[in-house]
């Protein structure tokens, strides 16, 4: 059974920082490409970043060069580094992990990240 838990969000005044985790459980977690996403009020929910289980990340445009995604497979966990926060990235962030073998994939709950202008 796999569960997510992410946590750091908060409010940050706009340009300033965040770092997101998530923390993993089950066994899988070492084979799984790990990704965020985030929902806006009234919007859908948009891909942010992704990592392999190896290998750097992939990103959003709008958060290139600003976010940062990285793992740590001894500790089942994936962080997202937000920099030069804005407005605009507010909203709630979930981590999703997607199975390589099998394809399911999983969701935490999600963490609130308001950015003040």
């Amino acid at each position: 059974q796999v569960q997510l838990v992410e946590s750091g969000g908060g409010l940050v005044q706009g340009g300033g920082s965040r770092r997101l985790s998530c923390a993993a459980s089950g066994s899988i977690f070492s084979r799984s490409v790990m990704s965020w996403y985030r929902q806006a009020p009234g919007k859908q929910r948009e891909f942010v970043a992704s990592i392999g289980s190896v290998g750097t990340g992939a990103y959003a445009g709008s958060v290139k060069g600003r976010f940062t995604i990285s793992r740590d497979n001894d500790k089942k966990a994936v962080y997202l580094q937000m920099n030069n926060l804005k407005p605009e990235d507010t909203g709630i962030y979930y981590c999703e992990l997607t199975d390589t073998i099998t394809a399911y994939n999983y969701w935490g709950q999600g963490t609130q990240v308001t950015v003040s202008s």
